[in-house]
């Protein structure tokens, strides 16, 4: 009953200013208007990775819950794994308003949001109060203002360690100055370097270790993409998050929007994202696992990203057209794909169609 009238809220929401729209839906979850997951976790969708065990592959990408305000209630909704952020040291308003915009059409949205968070402090006293059970990584970035980025981001590392299921090192949003030259080999191995100098004298105080993954940006030539693989390998990340939004405009897309400037996601990031998710699973040889982010809609496009590498899979503008009701949709066709390809569990699709995706051409136009 409560998922029917969430379904008949959802065109209503659709209605209204983007940014509204995903305020009253933190509030009504907040106010733990949602349906609960009551069914047991199955263990043909459970999956091992970064040393963590998830009741399921299927995560909410950062930027749904900037603050860390809802990610006891995605987790009781059925997701596997909540990321909250992208979080600065010091809170930042991000970039003037309107700075969302829908194109409802392709199913897609284009943000230049530029990191606005309420920073560590408040994410901090929201983290405190999590439930025992669940996985929650903690998305790390930095101030537009910082001379010195590296630093934001091991101070993020050093805030969260004893909050933190796992940290996502942002350094492909394309709405941040600047960010984006982090992922130059040189540069991406001087601020791992740091983050593993934090992140070994944070172990060494608590006694765990707190897994480190990366995410890329789909926009990396692929001419670039094996030496930015290599220096991700040589500092042992433990993950890699293909991929942000891009800053490419497919053909095709609404003319009165495509102009405006910020990340594109959604269903036109799905084949270019998925293509170069299985570059780089080919290019890791399993070393490390992949998250794989980009144009998720259904459980189609879903099962698509983990045959074609990704161990995990992340959420975020597909539900803004298909509501929560998309994630039971998923959890259902990947149980069915496990079935019908006789496996014993979703691991076990993994990277089947890697080379398949990996020889089509980047752009599907």
């Amino acid at each position: 009953m409560l998922n029917s009238l969430l379904n008949l809220a959802r065109p209503l929401l659709l209605t209204m200013q983007p940014e509204r729209a995903h305020e009253i839906t933190l509030q009504a979850l907040e106010a733990g208007i949602y349906g609960r997951d009551s069914e047991k976790a199955d263990p043909a969708l459970k999956v091992a990775a970064m040393g963590l065990a998830f009741p399921n592959p299927i995560g909410i990408a950062a930027g749904f819950d900037k603050d860390a305000r809802v990610y006891n209630a995605l987790l009781a909704i059925g997701f596997g794994f909540s990321e909250v952020g992208t979080v600065t040291p010091r809170p930042q308003e991000g970039n003037p308003t309107p700075r969302v915009f829908r194109l409802p059409r392709e199913r897609a949205i284009i943000n230049r949001l530029g990191f606005n968070s309420n920073g560590q402090d408040l994410v901090y006293e929201m983290l405190s109060h999590r439930t025992p059970d669940g996985i929650i990584g903690v998305n790390i970035g930095s101030n537009k203002d910082t001379s010195d980025k590296a630093t934001d981001y091991a101070e993020g590392v050093a805030r969260f360690y004893d909050l933190a299921d796992y940290f996502m090192v942002n350094v492909s949003s394309p709405n941040t100055p600047g960010l984006r030259g982090l992922q130059v080999p040189e540069e991406l191995d001087g601020l791992l370097k740091r983050l593993n100098k934090t992140r070994d004298r944070c172990a060494d105080a608590s006694g765990r270790r707190v897994p480190v993954a990366v995410k890329l940006a789909p926009d990396i030539s692929m001419e670039d993409l094996p030496a930015i693989t290599d220096r991700l390998l040589a500092n042992c990340v433990d993950a890699i998050a293909v991929s942000n939004t891009t800053l490419a405009r497919p053909p095709g897309l609404d003319p009165r929007l495509a102009h405006e400037n910020g990340g594109l996601s959604g269903q036109p990031l799905f084949h270019r994202s998925t293509v170069m998710l299985a570059q780089v699973y080919k290019m890791v040889a399993g070393a490390v696992p992949l998250i794989g982010i980009g144009g998720i809609s259904s459980g189609e496009t879903a099962r698509a990203k983990i045959e074609a590498g990704a161990t995990l899979i992340q959420l975020y503008t597909g539900l803004v057209y298909e509501g929560l009701p998309l994630l039971p949709r998923i959890k259902s066709h990947l149980r069915a794909a496990v079935k019908s390809a006789g496996a014993s569990g979703i691991g076990d699709l993994v990277g089947a169609k890697a080379d398949e995706w990996a020889a089509k051409p980047l752009n599907n136009a």
